[in-house]
C-alpha cells in the first residue's frame, strides 16, 4: 500500500508524530499530503526555540491552536535586554533585525488563533505591554500566561490581566525587571482567583532614563557628603571658607 492510499485520519495521525520541518518536507511530496499539512486540527501546539523560526512557512496558524511557546535562548537576548538609551549603534542595528518579529507574529495569533489556552514567551525582549494586552483582548479563553525575561513588560500588562483576562488561572512573570510589587499586589487583590508568581522580578533594577539616573546619583552623593565627618572632609579636600 502506498502512503497516499491511507485515509485522511490516518495521515493526520502520521503527521502528528513529526516535527514542523518534517511535516513540511513530507507535504511537498504531493498535493494530497500538502492538504493534510494545512489541516488546522494538526496544529494545536506550537513551540519555537528561536525567533528565526517565526519567519518560516513550516507551520500553520489556525483556530485549533491551543498551546504556544516562543523561547529564545541566545547571546542576542542579552543585547535585547540592554536599555535602549545605553545601546551602541551596532547593538541597535542588531536588534532592529528582529525587534518586530514576535509582535508581528502575536498579531497574527490574535487574528487567527483566538482559542489559545496557553502562551509562554521567554527571552522576547522586544515584546511590549501592547502585545500582551492585545493577546488578552482577542484570546479570551487564555488560561495560562508565562512571561520570562521580557524586559519591556510593565504594570500595564498586569492591569490588562485584571481587565481582560477573564479566563486566566495561572500567571508567571519571571525576571521582568519593570514589574513592581505594587502592580503585583493590585492583581492579587482584584483577581484572587489567579495563581500569580513573579520570580526575581521585583528584586531587579528597573529601567530608568539617563536624567533619572544622574539625579539619583547626585542624591546619593549628597547624602554621602552630608554624613561624612567635617574633619574628614577637610583632611581630604582642604579647608573650606
Amino acid at each position: 500500500m502506498h502512503l497516499t492510499q491511507l485515509n485522511r485520519e490516518c495521515l493526520l495521525h502520521l503527521f502528528s508524530f513529526l516535527d514542523k520541518d518534517s511535516r513540511k518536507s513530507l507535504s511537498l511530496a504531493c498535493h494530497q499530503l500538502h492538504e493534510v499539512f494545512l489541516d488546522p486540527h494538526l496544529w494545536n501546539l506550537l513551540h519555537f526555540s528561536s525567533l528565526c523560526e517565526l519567519r518560516r512557512d513550516n507551520f500553520v496558524l489556525g483556530p485549533s491552536l491551543r498551546y504556544l511557546t516562543v523561547c529564545w535562548y541566545s547571546s542576542r537576548v542579552q543585547v535585547c535586554n540592554i536599555e535602549d538609551w545605553l545601546k551602541t549603534s551596532f547593538q541597535k542595528n542588531l536588534c532592529s533585525k528582529h525587534e518586530t518579529l514576535v509582535s508581528s507574529f502575536l498579531a497574527r495569533v490574535c487574528h487567527m488563533s483566538t482559542n489559545l489556552l496557553s502562551l509562554t514567551l521567554s527571552g522576547c525582549g522586544h515584546v511590549t505591554d501592547e502585545d500582551v494586552i492585545s493577546v488578552l483582548q482577542n484570546c479570551r479563553k487564555l488560561r495560562s500566561l508565562h512571561l520570562e525575561n521580557c524586559v519591556r513588560i510593565t504594570d500595564c500588562s498586569l492591569d490588562g490581566m485584571v481587565i481582560h483576562g477573564d479566563s486566566l488561572k495561572e500567571v508567571k512573570i519571571d525576571f521582568c525587571r519593570n514589574i513592581t510589587q505594587t502592580g503585583l499586589q493590585a492583581v492579587r487583590e482584584k483577581r484572587p482567583d489567579i495563581q500569580l508568581s513573579a520570580y526575581k522580578s521585583v528584586d531587579m533594577i528597573p529601567d530608568s532614563k539617563p536624567e533619572e539616573r544622574m539625579s539619583h546619583r547626585r542624591m546619593v552623593q549628597n547624602d554621602v557628603m552630608k554624613n561624612l565627618p567635617v574633619a574628614g572632609i577637610r583632611r581630604n579636600f582642604g579647608n573650606y571658607p
